[in-house]
């Protein structure tokens, strides 16, 4: 292995002993930028150059993602979609670039040497992890990155700059939900149905350990435009999200939550029916336990102390409707949940009622 070192050039990594004599490697020819400093000072600015180009199409494809039209009336390029050809080709070129930029920081600029490597046993020993950890650290020294600032700033913000590209097309997945999975339609004296059929529910309809899945009564309520305020797609997605389960009890099976005293009616209880844990719908009672199984991974929940979880992977009880009874007779919520529905992305940030020793 050839020792010498090119000018500037004041030392080289330690190669160990060789177990046997050199296998006569040629004589090692320097690189240009190797030799001559002008020629180093070149390839720098060709790399920096290269993210700087990277960074020019990521600002690019912002561009053509706010000018280029799509829809109805897109605009074409060659008989494509100027759209898609803007945002492709701006895309590929920023990665590409960056790529290229890589590529010739390690020909032109990073340690160039000959290693042999003698052959090992499968396993190392503990002065080869040491070894390498030493390796490691000449590496990231014959880098450069240290000591080439200019080559070091641009990568990082050509790399940093496409972020822009990929939260555009992130933002572009849909709207945002704003408070939409915080609340639900349920309003005080809207009248609880049954799932499908839609008939309203009497106290007199339901008999100790009857479980009846349920919906909201959604009466078409015109907005300030005289618009349907739910129609179509808008309506099944806004039962869904109110989707609940009616479940009769003996009254003095029922532990309610601290300020829950009166959520129930006569033993009937009322919980969403989209469990805590991805949203899978539950209806699989234990009518003797009051135990709620979701089909889906197991987690259990009681319906007569909460609907706290009891077992499985859910992180947060079901939600309770407080429940009433209008004059008529029938079921109706006294409000809407006071809790969000669904998978508890927000149950970072709160405890179960378990935890708690009190509700919501």
């Amino acid at each position: 292995m050839s020792t010498e070192l090119p000018p500037g050039h004041d030392h080289v990594p330690a190669v160990p002993d060789e177990p046997i004599a050199n296998p006569g490697l040629p004589a090692h020819t320097w690189r240009p930028t190797d030799v001559d400093p002008r020629a180093e000072k070149r390839a720098e600015r060709q790399v920096a150059a290269l993210f700087l180009l990277s960074m020019v199409c990521a600002v690019l494809f912002l561009v053509s993602y706010f000018v280029f039209q799509i829809g109805d009336n897109p605009d074409s390029f060659a008989g494509l979609g100027a759209s898609n050809v803007a945002l492709g080709g701006t895309l590929g070129l920023a990665l590409l670039l960056i790529g290229v930029g890589i590529i010739q920081w390690a020909r032109k600029l990073m340690g160039d040497h000959e290693l042999v490597e003698m052959r090992h046993p499968a396993a190392s020993p503990e002065e080869d992890r040491v070894a390498t950890l030493a390796a490691l650290g000449a590496g990231l020294e014959e880098s450069g990155i240290a000591r080439r600032p200019l080559v070091r700033n641009t990568l990082f913000g050509a790399m940093g700059i496409l972020l822009a590209p990929a939260v555009v097309m992130l933002r572009d997945l849909g709207p945002l939900p704003g408070d939409k999975l915080l609340h639900t339609v349920w309003t005080k004296g809207m009248r609880v149905v049954r799932d499908v059929v839609g008939t309203p529910i009497k106290l007199s309809d339901l008999e100790i350990g009857d479980l009846v899945n349920a919906e909201p009564e959604i009466i078409f309520a015109t907005n300030s435009q005289g618009e349907p305020e739910y129609e179509g797609v808008d309506l099944q997605i806004a039962k869904s999200k109110a989707a609940v389960v009616l479940l009769r009890m003996d009254p003095d099976d029922i532990i309610p939550g601290k300020g829950r005293e009166n959520w129930s009616v006569d033993g009937i209880v009322c919980y969403s029916k989209i469990c805590t844990h991805v949203g899978c719908p539950i209806s699989l009672n234990e009518r003797t336990t009051h135990h709620l199984l979701c089909p889906c991974h197991q987690s259990t929940f009681d319906l007569a102390d909460s609907g706290k979880v009891i077992f499985g992977p859910a992180g947060r009880h079901l939600p309770q409707l407080p429940l009433a009874v209008d004059a008529e007779g029938y079921l109706v919520a006294q409000s809407d949940f006071t809790e969000p529905v669904g998978p508890s992305f927000w149950e970072r940030d709160s405890k179960d009622i378990g935890e708690q020793g009190e509700g919501s």
